[in-house]
């Protein structure tokens, strides 16, 4: 079962997808998109880790800033995982996302990395096991001044639309309260009567 958790940045997502892997599962694997590279990014890390390791929830912690597809695929075939003894947490998909537009915004661009989406989504179809996913939501807020920033914008909007639509349960967590939101999708029926 994959599931999506987004919300605001220090909505809660993170503690959210923590404890809701506690309940899926035994044990879990901690898959970390960030790459640290200042103080601020680092103490946010650590924060991260202190929290994990002060749970009574064991973690083993995997950083993969850009291959999750080929990554979700290897986990998959582990024993514990496919049981779903042993739970996926991947944090964040924001930040994978930035990873490689960063990566590939001078060679390939857009549609680089939305073939990167499109692998993502596919792995996480097949995933057998219980799969978390954390990412943001960053379309609330005013109309980036800079192109990449809007291709950044438009393209978190596209992973997270297409990782939802792949996900069996999708959270929105505001203010620390989560919500599951996806079983309460208001789905358009055809009016077959016409007036």
């Amino acid at each position: 079962m994959a599931i999506l958790v987004t919300g605001g940045a220090r909505s809660g997502k993170s503690s959210f997808a923590e404890s809701y892997a506690a309940h899926l599962g035994k044990r879990g694997i901690y898959i970390a998109t960030s790459p640290v590279f200042d103080d601020e990014l680092e103490s946010r890390v650590r924060l991260h880790r202190q929290r994990r390791d002060q749970s009574s929830f064991s973690w083993e912690t995997i950083e993969e800033q850009f291959a999750l597809d080929s990554l979700l695929q290897k986990l998959g075939e582990r024993e514990e995982v496919a049981q779903k003894e042993t739970v996926v947490l991947v944090d964040c998909l924001t930040l994978w996302l930035s990873n490689w537009l960063l990566r590939l915004e001078y060679s390939s661009g857009e549609a680089g990395v939305l073939q990167q989406i499109d692998a993502l989504q596919e792995a996480i179809r097949r995933f057998p096991g219980s799969l978390l996913l954390v990412t943001n939501e960053v379309g609330y807020g005013i109309v980036p001044e800079h192109a990449l920033g809007r291709m950044f914008r438009d393209l978190a909007g596209i992973l997270n639309q297409r990782t939802a639509k792949a996900c069996e349960q999708v959270f929105l967590v505001t203010a620390g309260i989560p919500l599951e939101i996806k079983s309460r999708a208001f789905h358009m029926e055809r009016n077959n009567n016409p007036t």
